[in-house]
Formats: C-alpha cells, sequence, structure tokens
C-alpha cells in the first residue's frame, strides 16, 4: 500500500445527480477504512477556490445514502477557467496537506481536476456522476438510471391523461449534447416518435409517424424530445405539428429538473458506492488522471483525456425497435 498519499479532498461539480451522495460516502469511509483523512470541498471548485473545504468523518456521510442531490453542494465557477483561480484552488489543498483530489461529476469537471493535474501536481480521479449517461469509459452513469425512472414515471401519468381527451404530448427531457435519456425512455414508455441530438431529426419523419398513427386510428400519442435536438424549441415543434394537423389536441410537458432530482435507484446507489469506493483504491494503487467506470459489470480506469474526448456510441437500435412497438 502507498504511503504518499495521505489526506483526501473529496467534491462534486456540475449538475447535480441522484447517487452523488452514496459515491461520497463510499469515497469518505473507504479512505477512512484505509486509514487516511478526508475532507470535503462545498461548491465544487467554487469553494476550493474560497478555501471552503472541511475534514469529513463516517459520521460526517451517514443517513446520506438516500439523498439526492449532494450535501456537499455543486457550483459552475468562472474563476476556475483562469490559471490565477486554479492557481489559487491548488494552494488551498496544498495549504491543507492534502494529496490526492476525487471529482464526481461529468465532462465539464473532469476538464478543471485535469487542468488541476497538469498544472499543479495534483493527484485527481474521477468519478461519473451525471444523468446524461454521456462519458467514455462506463456503461453508466451515476443518476442516469434513477432521472430515467423519474421520467417513465412522469410520462405514464401524461399518458393517462393524453388517453382520456385523445391528446397528443410533446414530452421534453434532458440531454443538451445526448439524447440517452430521450431514446432509453421514449422505448420504455412506447413514445410514437424520439427526437434526438444525435440524430438529424425532419418534420417530414415525423409527421409521416403521425400519419401513420392516424391511420392506425390511435387517438393518443406520446413524442419524446430531447432538448437538445435539431428541430428546435419544443413549442416551435408543437406549433408545426398544430399547423400540419389542426384537428389534433397538442399539449407540450417539460420534464425539467425533476429529472435530477429524487431518492437514487438501487442501481445508482450501487454503482456510486463501487465506482467510489474503487476511486479511492484506484489512488492507493498509484493511479491518477483516470477515471473509475463499470463496463460488463467490471470495474475498469479510463483516462480523463479519454472520458473527456471520446463519446459513447448511442444504440440506434433502440430507435428501429421503439417504432415497431409503437406502431
Amino acid at each position: 500500500m502507498s504511503t504518499e498519499i495521505n489526506n483526501i479532498a473529496v467534491l462534486t461539480s456540475g449538475g447535480d445527480a441522484p447517487g452523488m451522495n452514496a459515491a461520497i460516502r463510499a469515497v469518505t469511509r473507504t479512505a477512512l477504512y484505509h486509514g487516511k483523512r478526508v475532507f470535503g470541498v462545498y461548491r465544487g471548485y467554487e469553494g476550493m477556490i474560497e478555501n471552503d473545504i472541511v475534514e469529513l468523518s463516517s459520521s460526517s456521510v451517514k443517513h446520506i445514502l438516500a439523498l439526492g442531490g449532494t450535501f456537499l453542494k455543486s457550483a459552475r465557477s468562472q474563476e476556475f477557467r483562469t490559471l490565477e483561480g486554479r492557481a489559487k484552488a491548488a494552494k488551498n489543498l496544498r495549504d491543507r496537506n492534502i494529496d490526492a483530489l476525487v471529482v464526481i461529476g461529468g465532462d465539464g469537471s473532469f476538464t478543471g481536476a485535469l487542468k488541476l493535474a497538469e498544472e499543479h501536481g495534483i493527484k485527481v480521479i474521477g468519478v461519473p456522476g451525471t444523468i446524461d449517461n454521456d462519458l467514455f469509459g462506463t456503461d453508466y452513469t451515476i443518476g442516469y438510471d434513477t432521472a430515467t425512472n423519474t421520467v417513465i414515471e412522469s410520462v405514464d401519468k401524461i399518458r393517462d391523461t393524453a388517453s382520456s381527451h385523445n391528446r397528443l404530448f410533446l414530452v421534453e427531457v434532458m440531454g443538451r449534447d445526448t439524447g440517452y435519456i430521450a431514446a432509453s425512455t421514449g422505448l420504455a414508455t412506447g413514445a410514437l416518435s424520439i427526437i434526438l441530438p444525435e440524430k438529424k431529426n425532419t418534420y417530414e419523419e415525423l409527421f409521416s409517424d403521425l400519419r401513420s398513427a392516424q391511420a392506425n386510428k390511435k387517438t393518443s400519442n406520446i413524442i419524446m424530445v430531447a432538448e437538445g435536438n435539431h428541430l428546435g424549441d419544443i413549442f416551435e415543434i408543437a406549433s408545426a405539428v398544430r399547423k400540419e394537423f389542426p384537428s389534433i389536441d397538442v399539449k407540450v410537458t417539460t420534464l425539467g429538473h425533476t429529472q435530477r432530482g429524487g431518492s437514487p435507484s438501487t442501481n445508482d446507489r450501487v454503482l456510486a458506492s463501487v465506482l467510489g469506493h474503487y476511486a479511492i483504491k484506484g489512488l492507493i494503487e498509484g493511479r491518477e488522471k483516470v477515471m473509475s467506470g463499470m463496463i460488463n459489470q467490471k470495474v475498469v480506469f479510463t483516462p480523463l483525456e479519454d472520458a473527456i474526448s471520446k463519446t459513447t456510441e448511442l444504440d440506434y437500435e433502440m430507435l428501429t425497435i421503439a417504432k415497431i412497438l409503437a406502431t
């Protein structure tokens, strides 16, 4: 066991995701188990710059396993984007003799961690915490399972009223750059169409789906829309549908930040616990500038640079299956 690392800091950064607290708990208690001191950085890199850092004990993380969000809070820091800001953050870590940093977040958070490592020699390791499921090096990111379950629960309720009133609902879900949430929940809820950032959807394709639904005498339908799609704002899409099909009663629902909240699912609690544990194990074994991830039920370590720059391919077969099953 390496004795080089004695004091470890942990922070959450970027958008919050269900399971982040479970990851913090795993990082803290695994480090303590190995005789290390643990420090929690409040409000991400902003808190690191402002020296909002406290030592954590085992009791600091009790009863947080089931809580959504992150008790360490999260914030986006413009100052950390500067050389001066990162130097100030690094000094605050050194002043506390902190040897290593665990960053729980997405690609933006990992980019900051990598710069801190390259510019100031801080040993860093990442844990993938984002509902978007868009990081290379892991089959699933922490928060994705809970977010999709939240979407499914909401859409099931929307379908009840859609069926009662013969309505078409456009449902917008998160996914500025990737459509994993829209694709998986669209299939799981029987959506007629799924509109994604990765696919150059056209209005003619959408209108064709709606004509097919009318021909099959479907009186209520769900269209799943990722926020970063190429057709435009969901209200623009709704307006185009109303113009083409004036007889259809079109409604819009934006699920928004409900997708980020709530108690984490079993899968997210387990994933967060395992990846948080292995983040500490990786540091003790001498790993740095990597992300702990899970591929084919096995923990793997991926260079942060690859986790940030490479992409995981969306399974387009899901869209084919969804279209066949929705007809």
